[in-house]
This record gives C-alpha cells, structure tokens and sequence, in this order.
C-alpha cells in the first residue's frame, strides 16, 4: 500500500528535532541549557487555572459550536478590536485549537492550488510546509540585518509579486528574528497588499510580547481590516502552551469558510478552556505582567551573555522571546563551514540546544552570513547566566 505523494510536500516544525537531540544528550547524563524550543516554564495564571477548574465540573465537557462559544467570541471581538484601534463583533472570530490551525484553514480558505503565497524566510517553518502541501508556490521574502535588529527587504518583496500571487503572511514581532516593523514598513506592505489586491495573514502570537513599545498593527490601516485575517494565540502572553487555543479573527467571508474547516478538522475547540478563557481575556491581568517582566529579565541575561562572547554582537531586541545572533566570525574562528556542525557542538561541548537559522525555512539564495536562535522562555536566568559561560568558552576556542 502507497502513502499519498501530497505527504512528501509537508515539513515540520524542525525545533523539535533539536528537542529530540537535546533529549538524547541529556538521557546519557549531560547538563542541558534549553535554548531550543520556544515553549514557556512558568505557570499558567491561578485565575485561570482556576476557571478551568470550575468549568469542568461545571459540565463544560461535551461538544460546543464549531466556531466557538459566543461569550468567547464577544470577549476577543472587543479586546483585540480595541487593541488594534478597529472594530469587530462575534462573527469575525473562529475560535482554534492553538494559534497554528489558523495558518492552514487561511491558505485553504483563499489559494488555489499553483497560486503564490509570500512568506517571511527566516520566519517560522509552518507557513512554508502548509502553503506546499496544499499546492501553492511558497515565496519567500527576506530581511536585512541593521544596526537595531532586522528590516524586511520591500524592494525584494515587492519584486516577487505576480499575476498569481494571492497572499501575504506577516509576522511582526517575529520567529525567529523578533523584527519589529516600523509604521513605515508597516504602511509600505498594506500598499502593496492593496495594490495588488492580496489577502493578508497578519500572525499576531506575539503581539503584547513587547518590552518598551506599544505594539502596532497592519490591520488598522485603511484598506486593510477587509484583507486581512488575525492569527491569535494565549500561548505566550499566558503562559499557555500546552492549554492549545486561539482564535483567527478576520472579515465575515472567510471567517465562514474557517468555520466549516473547523467542523471538518476537529468539530470544536475544547469547551470548558473556552468558558477559561472569556477570564483570561476578561479577568486579572497581573500575573501577565509578571510573565512579562520575567521575560524581560531572561532577555537582559542572554544580551549581555551573548554580547560577552568575543564575536557575537546583538542588539536589544524589544518584543518576542527569541534572539538572533550572527555566527559567521566564530564559525570561521573555529574552521566550522556548516552550522548544524557548530549547533551540534555546542551542544556536546557546553549542553547549550539552540537552534539555527535553517530551522526557519530553506535557507535563501546568495545568503552567506550565519545565525543562530536562542529561545529565553523555558530557561531560568539562573541557569542562562550558566549557559552562556560555558557556551562562551566553547564558542572562543579554536577547536
């Protein structure tokens, strides 16, 4: 019997390979520092908790309308609107098992197969496995390295715009890079959605992930609240991993058809998580603020830890929970050519996982310099203060 040939378009998301590798490292008795896998060790907040709770012997337990509850999808209607300056009601959210399932119903919603979808490269790896396996032509546009982080390159964008380009998915406040879009970034990929008549993925899982900037979104310039559908997630702001819910929120007419793939794909999202939820969103924000303030902690650790290596040279980033260094001068001090070969040892040497930029989507023609992800999240500053110590050591020598 025969697997269908459509399986061989489908990636993964390949920082769970590194999870594997770090695991079999470990399971032999070794130290490990987990830079690798953007997962969270801190607690979900007790309200919530504590909601769930309540909800499941309150008999939450069986099926629920497939595009989720409405005081779910009142709350999100309200919160997410008003944080993006632009209105919304109950019937522009599909509630979601997770902020993943978003990016496929979206390109299942508005490609056709052999369509053009353009997506962020390094960005995350779902985007590109999903717009293949369901037939498209994934495109990838790119960013230059500046002095206060990353920029996506509009001229190389634009340039990739054809007849059969149909979609745009943006990530600002990016994995893996954490590139924050200036409005003018921001305003230039609206006028080239409208130009040129494009859906957009606007994939928001870290939207309120910010240090010392209020965030900003594509959806609230005009032209673009009918165009543009909203990845959400509780994952990062909530430390909720694990919990998989979100919502994609957008215009009624593909929200209708996200609906019926929800139907087809899982029928609901977990019931009595929603109920949770509507107090996540409603509720005491101030253990978010301290998820938050944590992160900023970790985040200040690995800078200065990584910055103390004799050539890394990162700036601060200020959203997200991932850094991004540049590589290519410890590779060439140590004769390395392949940065799987210097992941790898790292690894063996000092127990520091992270992964690399070819994690993030096929790495890009003419691209010569190197780079590496390191995740703050699941990692204690405690033992980021260790890591980067005996990474350092690791990364000066020439062996």
């Amino acid at each position: 019997m025969k697997i269908a040939n459509r399986i061989k378009n489908l990636g993964t998301e390949t920082a769970f390979a590194v999870s594997a590798q770090a695991k079999e490292w470990a399971d032999k008795g070794n130290k490990i520092y987990p830079f690798h896998l953007g997962d969270m060790n801190m607690s979900t907040p007790q309200n919530i908790i504590d909601a769930a709770n309540k909800y499941i012997v309150d008999g939450k337990n069986g099926y629920c309308p497939s595009e989720g509850i409405l005081p779910l999808r009142e709350a999100l209607a309200v919160d997410v609107g008003d944080k993006r300056g632009v209105s919304y009601n109950p019937d522009n959210v599909s509630v979601q098992p997770g902020g993943k399932p978003t990016i496929g119903k979206f390109i299942q919603a508005v490609m056709n197969p052999g369509d053009e979808v353009l997506y962020p490269n390094p960005g995350y790896p779902i985007y590109e496995s999903q717009i293949e396996y369901h037939g498209g032509i994934a495109m990838p546009y790119s960013y230059d390295q500046t002095i206060t982080g990353f920029a996506i390159d509009i001229e190389k964008l634009k340039s990739s715009i054809t007849d059969k380009t149909t979609a745009l998915i943006y990530n600002n406040y990016n994995n893996p890079i954490s590139a924050e879009s200036s409005r003018k970034e921001m305003e230039a990929l609206a006028q080239l959605a409208i130009e040129h008549d494009l859906w957009v993925l606007s994939d928001d899982a870290y939207y309120e992930i910010l240090y010392d900037t209020k965030p900003q979104s594509i959806v609230n310039i005009p032209g673009m609240r009918e165009r543009t559908v909203i990845l959400y997630t509780f994952s990062k702001k909530f430390a909720m991993t694990g919990w998989r819910i979100g919502a994609a929120i957008g215009p009624e007419n593909v929200i209708k058809v996200i609906n019926k793939l929800n139907v087809n794909a899982e029928s609901c999202t977990n019931h009595f998580h929603q109920h949770a939820m509507v107090e996540a969103v409603n509720g005491d924000k101030s253990s978010a603020k301290a998820i938050l303030s944590e992160l900023r902690s970790r985040r200040d650790t690995a800078v200065s830890g990584l910055n103390d290596i004799d050539g890394v040279n990162i700036a601060i980033p200020q959203c997200t929970f991932y850094l991004f260094p540049n590589v290519t001068k410890i590779m060439e001090r140590k004769g390395i050519a392949s940065v799987a070969e210097l992941q790898l040892g790292a690894l063996h040497a000092s127990g520091v996982s992270f992964c690399t930029r070819d994690h993030f989507g096929r790495p890009q023609e003419g691209e010569t310099e190197f780079y590496i992800r390191f995740a703050y999240s699941g990692i204690s500053v405690e033992e980021i203060t260790e890591g980067m110590s005996k990474l350092k050591l690791y990364f000066e020598s020439s062996d």
